[in-house]
């Protein structure tokens, strides 16, 4: 596809969807709440903006500069930059490619929640009963009914890594829908794209106010927001505080996927980057914020809830164990009667000892809970005893599959725009039949994360796949920007694009600020994965009804290491590769004039 015949955002505010919609995402939802959580709540805050503006937006922008001045995919874009950089756009496309087959994962499992919320009792609201019809699942009473649709209805996940198991064929069929939506979003390229992304950009927000005025109004909502807001400053002397806002900016942004490249491809030459930039990083920003007080309320309403549950537990042992009247315990002086009777009547209370519970608001809040356990755990059973909690059920989860297709889109981008860019490709194929080929591709081995043991390889693309490469990929964007391509040269296509040269902000950024902090992240990546020993992963265990710890076996170890090294390889790889084409074309030249002068 040549420069002149590419297509074009039909507007700029397209352009600005596009990116919001890709940026945008689940992280927003779950992974910022839980960092709040985890590191002082709103003190978190601090060290999140400044990362913002040291890191992300200098490099967002960067990116943006990068696809609009190339017009180019990713491999285009940094083989035109260098011959020899042509590796770190395979880079981006690999991790692109492991990105895209997990991540619509967890839109098949938003599917499945999603048409399971339309029933009288919510599946996740109640155990299921035993063969004998005499009681629950023991299973599930142990659990809890939220864990067991999760783990066993949506997963029905095996108890180790090494027990595989057949497809899970509701899993297969959601997986399926994904793909197919995705591809019917895609099909026409930016075309069709465009067009969808006025939907999948807003509509979240929708959702989210009509969620944050319904969650500002349950019962114990306003103690999640206080707990968020309160400050806890000594966790700013904690490193690893400030090593997760830079990685949540980082992931956040979508930096190094290729896809802000693929996107900006599709630029007018004279468009505005560097103010879009600004603008998309601020609402990805604010968008974790927002979402994390309507997240935070709700999580205040299902901690009062437990709470209270707790409270009334003990109330009815002691009546039960007691010769009290009804009024004399309430919820708020059971504490000082628990007390009390143990003090005045210890051999009646030693018989109920084992059953009493420590009732505690503040230990509710302080549980974290990250990723899909916030998303299909702990909403599902804050949605299952509100008020026309189907309702909820269904809004929810229509917002998590927009924000998961949103952001599927700029990853297929990022894969489709390098291949569409390829001569042979394009010359052979329709731009329709290579979208189709990349999502069949993507769907027939995402068909493996639907298996019994597909949500423990889930887990390591989760954390693996998409970690040390992308850090490694956008360091060595920004040091072939500044240092190989020229910051200079750099600066004079900004101002051919713009009108103006860079202010000293972005320069000072680009070329010591960000370098600097990708490098450190890099290096304590790999310091933290080898003193963490052994791998681990959480592995569910239907006697106990909760996760426990395991190792995982040698060809699991061996699978994440060449996890790692897959997508870093393509950049020495594809620069080899270059050095020997050179040297053969270098060789051919000489055999050739040597030839003509005989």
């Amino acid at each position: 596809m040549s420069k002149e015949a590419r297509p074009s955002w039909d507007s700029p505010m397209q352009f600005v969807l596009a990116c919001v919609s890709y940026a945008v995402g689940l992280g927003n939802v779950w992974r910022f709440p839980y960092l709040c959580q985890m590191h002082g709540g709103g003190g978190f805050l601090i060290p999140y903006l400044l990362m913002l503006i040291l890191e992300g937006i200098p490099l967002f922008c960067m990116e943006l500069a990068i696809g609009q001045k190339m017009r180019l995919g990713s491999i285009g874009a940094w083989t035109a930059i260098s011959p020899y950089l042509g590796g770190l756009g395979i880079a981006s496309v690999v991790t692109s490619m492991y990105l895209c087959l997990y991540y619509n994962v967890i839109n098949a499992w938003s599917f499945w929640y999603l048409f399971h919320s339309f029933q009288s009792v919510l599946p996740w609201a109640e155990c299921p009963v035993n063969a004998n019809r005499t009681g629950y699942l023991e299973e599930c009473e142990v659990a809890s009914p939220t864990q067991y649709f999760f783990y066993r209805e949506t997963l029905n996940i095996s108890s180790s890594i090494d027990e595989n198991g057949g497809l899970h064929m509701g899993q297969a069929l959601c997986l399926l829908l994904a793909w197919i939506i995705v591809y019917l979003f895609i099909v026409r390229g930016v075309k069709s794209t465009g067009v969808v992304v006025y939907f999948t950009a807003t509509f979240p927000y929708v959702v989210l106010i009509i969620y944050l005025i319904r969650g500002v109004t349950l019962h114990g909502a306003w103690n999640g927001v206080k707990y968020m807001f309160t400050p806890k400053l000594e966790q700013l002397a904690n490193p690893q505080t400030w090593i997760n806002a830079a990685t949540q900016i980082f992931f956040s942004l979508g930096l190094g996927f290729g896809s802000l490249i693929a996107f900006s491809s599709y630029n007018h030459h004279n468009n505005d980057f560097e103010k879009q930039a600004v603008i998309i990083s601020l609402i990805n920003s604010g968008t974790s914020v927002f979402a994390s007080i309507v997240t935070f309320s709700i999580y205040g309403f299902k901690a009062t809830f437990n709470y209270e549950s707790c409270l009334e537990r003990m109330r009815l042992l002691c009546l039960n164990a007691f010769d009290l009247s009804e009024e004399s315990i309430s919820a708020g002086n059971v504490t000082e009667w628990i007390h009390y009777l143990n003090i005045t009547h210890p051999e009646s209370f030693a018989a109920i000892a084992s059953k009493i519970e420590h009732c505690s608001l503040e230990a509710e809040l302080d549980t974290a809970v990250e990723g899909t356990g916030l998303a299909f755990i702990v909403y599902s059973e804050a949605i299952k005893n509100m008020p026309l909690s189907q309702l909820w059920s269904v809004l929810y989860f229509i917002m998590l599959l927009l924000l998961g297709m949103g952001s599927m889109l700029g990853n297929v981008t990022a894969i489709i725009t390098p291949l569409a860019d390829i001569k042979l490709l394009s010359r052979s194929l329709s731009s329709e039949s290579i979208n189709g080929l990349v999502c069949l591709l993507c769907l027939l081995l995402g068909f493996g994360f639907t298996s019994r043991s597909g949500n423990y390889w889930f887990t390591i693309f989760n954390e693996y796949a998409a970690t040390l490469s992308l850090l490694f990929i956008v360091f060595l964007e920004v040091i072939s920007v500044c240092y190989v391509y020229g910051l200079r040269r750099f600066e004079r296509d900004i101002e051919d694009m713009l009108g103006h040269r860079p202010n000293w902000y972005w320069k000072v950024m680009w070329a010591v600020v960000s370098p600097l902090l990708l490098f450190s992240l890099f290096i304590f990546y790999i310091i933290n994965y080898i003193q963490g020993g052994t791998p681990t992963y959480q592995a569910w265990d239907k006697d106990l009804g909760r996760s426990v710890v395991k190792e995982y076996p040698v060809y699991g170890q061996v699978f994440i290491a060449l996890l790692l090294l897959s997508a870093l390889s393509c950049v020495p790889l594809a620069a080899l590769h270059a050095v020997c084409r050179r040297k053969q074309r270098g060789t051919a030249i000489r055999e050739h004039r040597k030839k003509n002068s005989d």
